[in-house]
Formats: structure tokens, C-alpha cells, sequence
């Protein structure tokens, strides 16, 4: 999974931008308008607030779309204390935490903090989210709190995130799962839907296979 983005250089920070991993959540427009700007170009001016500031909010992107790079001697960005997967609302699954995405063979192809994963199943660019759920008319607000905790979690250490061939997401280490009701519960080592047809959704229950059976595969 090559890494393609654009950098906008400021005199104490970099921010780096990944288009193909947007979301449009906006949470950056929204919070420092006067450094992210759609109808500016270029449309990031990391000197137009401190790079303390910057750094704040690139932090909340929740796909990683966007990074930073400080050059002030400020902090780099650092995995969460706790992993976090979050069922959102009409959209993707949000991974925060010390992440590794593999592909179908079990090979790394991305090592990040902040992941956006496609749970609709109509990415053009799997696992990864790339807003299909808007056209397709994504409907899901799947919720968490009937899910039952596994003893021993702790919400702590690597993720492995590998993307089942024709199947499931699995999710290979311990991590809070939430949604978007406030509902969380503390597992590990669980698959998720990411063909959008689980009717135990956002966990797995072999719906896949009746599609990959219609799909002729």
C-alpha cells in the first residue's frame, strides 16, 4: 500500500496530506479554519497558527490523512496508551492505536496511529475507506453494548489488522471497541464485517460467504 500525499512546509511544522485516506470528516476545517481551507490554495498554511495548534488538530484526523512533521523541537505524535476501534455512525471503522495493516497474504503494507477501514464493502480501495458508503446510501449505526468483553483484555499493545480474503476484517490484539452511542466494550483478537451484509454487525457472522457465492467467486 504505497503512501502518495503532499506537503505543506511551515517555518516550525510540516503537515502532510493523503487525499486517497479522506474521509471528510472536516474535524480540521472546522477547528483551525484559519490554517485549513478547501477554497484556499494552497489549502493548508501551517504558519497561520502555532505549531503546537497544528499539531492538535492534525492529531484528530481520524483516518491519518493527515501527519505532521515538527521542526521546532515540539513532540512527535505517539501511539494512544489504549487501542480503539469505533463503529461510526453511517461510516467506517476508526482504528487508533498502535497499528499495522497487513494485505490478504499477511504481508505489513502500512504501519500508522490513525486508520479509516472500509466496513460498507464498497471501497475501490480495500481495506481502506474511500467514502463509498456515501453513494451507496450507507444506512448502518451498529451498536457494541450486546457484544460480551473478553477476560484478560487490556486495550494495550500492537494491532495487527488483517483484511480476510473474501472475508472479514480481523483484528489480531486486545482493544476497546466503541460506537457512536457512547457503548464500549474491552476484547481482543476479533473479526469484523467489512462486506456490509453481517446481520451481527460490526462483528462478523459469515454473511461473506453468500456473497462471494452470488459474486460467482
Amino acid at each position: 500500500m504505497e503512501r502518495e500525499g503532499k506537503e505543506y512546509k511551515g517555518s516550525a511544522i510540516t503537515v502532510r496530506f493523503e487525499r486517497s485516506r479522506c474521509t471528510h470528516v472536516a474535524e480540521c476545517i472546522r477547528r483551525l479554519p484559519a490554517v485549513f481551507d478547501m477554497q484556499r490554495r494552497p489549502w493548508v498554511e501551517p504558519d497561520a497558527a502555532s505549531a503546537d495548534e497544528v499539531a492538535a488538530v492534525v492529531l484528530r484526523c481520524p483516518t491519518g490523512a493527515l501527519h505532521f512533521e515538527r521542526h521546532d523541537g515540539g513532540p512527535a505524535e505517539q501511539p494512544p496508551e489504549i487501542n480503539t476501534v469505533t463503529v461510526a455512525e453511517y461510516g467506517p471503522l476508526y482504528v487508533h492505536g498502535d497499528v499495522e495493516v497487513l494485505d490478504e497474504g499477511g504481508v505489513a503494507v502500512l504501519r500508522d496511529t490513525r486508520v479509516g477501514l472500509c466496513r460498507c464493502g464498497a471501497s475501490a480501495n480495500p481495506p481502506l475507506c474511500d467514502d463509498s458508503h456515501f453513494a451507496i446510501g450507507w444506512d448502518d449505526c451498529s451498536r457494541v453494548d450486546g457484544i460480551p468483553a473478553d477476560p484478560g483484555a487490556t486495550g494495550r499493545g500492537h494491532l495487527q489488522i488483517w483484511p480476510q480474503k473474501a472475508g472479514p476484517l480481523t483484528i489480531m490484539g486486545s482493544f476497546v471497541l466503541q460506537d457512536s452511542c457512547g457503548n464500549t466494550v474491552l476484547v481482543r483478537d476479533r473479526s469484523l464485517c467489512r462486506c456490509g451484509k453481517s446481520r451481527t454487525k460490526p462483528l462478523c457472522d459469515g454473511a461473506h460467504l453468500a456473497v462471494t457465492r452470488d459474486n460467482g467467486r
